[in-house]
């Protein structure tokens, strides 16, 4: 009778955990579906100032800072762009661990890393395991694009005045619903002939252009533009990612307390069978003994 009991509360304890990973998985679908929206709709406009900056740039052929690229590196910088949350499968582990390949890569050849993260699962793992962070950005689950262009700014800055040679974001691609890759790409200096992040073809119009204003002044507007819509296109891309992999997560473990709850209901309804079975025979036995 003991075990009977024992295996029921268990079951209840499941059915229990189970009521809360499903609501978990609900929220996470509703929340990737409003993420990708939001990117959807995004995403024509950061493939088109791409166009943009790729034609003015090629056609005119104008130098601007944000171009300049250093033979000889000495000092680059790197942010990691991770979850604030647990409870997503590998997501945060991921990122981080192809983020630090790099970042270890990197020192290895003689450069100096300022390492930046954004979230607070990053933020915790370079605190246990010791890596030096420059800066710390704690933001929201949906980084407003004046966040994210204020992160940019800093960038553009310290790369003009050559503070770093270069600046490089990890981060968790989203392809599609059943794929995301990690990635390490370049922000600066800007290469205005490839995609942006999450753009599987880059088109150049081969057309004469007639520039008013000038292209350099052109240029001038459209590059620092380009960087902070870049950026938030990997940190759009990266909120996709989390919610998507924080789903399949909470599905997985929703179908894993289903099967546990079934194992168990066999297991109870064995026990009581074998309780049953154990009174009829006491009862039996005493009956012969009368």
């Amino acid at each position: 009778m003991a075990k009977t009991r024992a295996i029921l509360r268990r079951r209840r304890a499941v059915q229990n955990i189970r009521k809360i990973t499903r609501t978990m998985q609900l929220i996470a679908t509703a929340r990737f579906q409003r993420s990708f929206s939001r990117a959807t709709r995004f995403r024509p406009y950061s493939e088109q100032i791409a166009r943009m900056v790729a034609n003015v740039s090629a056609y005119a052929q104008v130098d601007h800072p944000l171009l300049r690229k250093v033979e000889q590196p000495q000092r680059i910088a790197l942010l990691i762009i991770s979850a604030n949350r647990g409870l997503c499968g590998g997501y945060n582990s991921q990122v981080i661990n192809t983020s630090l390949g790099f970042y270890h890569e990197r020192r290895h050849l003689g450069l100096d890393v300022d390492l930046s993260v954004v979230g607070k699962k990053g933020n915790a793992y370079m605190r246990y395991t010791g890596v030096q962070v420059v800066h710390r950005h704690l933001l929201g689950d949906n980084p407003t694009y004046a966040q994210v262009e204020q992160i940019a700014d800093g960038y553009r800055r310290d790369f003009v005045s050559g503070k770093v040679d270069a600046v490089y974001v990890g981060y968790m691609r989203f392809h599609s619903a059943s794929r995301q890759n990690p990635e390490v790409i370049q922000l600066l200096p800007a290469t205005p002939a490839a995609p942006a992040a999450n753009q599987t073809s880059q088109v150049v119009w081969q057309h004469e252009y007639e520039f008013t204003p000038p292209a350099e002044q052109l240029l001038a507007e459209l590059l620092p533009e380009a960087v902070s819509v870049r950026l938030y296109q990997c940190f759009m891309d990266a909120v996709v990612s989390e919610h998507v992999a924080r789903m399949i997560s909470m599905k997985a473990a929703t179908d894993n307390a289903t099967e546990m709850i079934k194992s168990l209901t066999r297991d109870a309804n064995r026990a009581r069978q074998s309780q049953i079975t154990g009174e009829l025979t006491e009862l039996m036995g005493g009956a012969e003994a009368m």
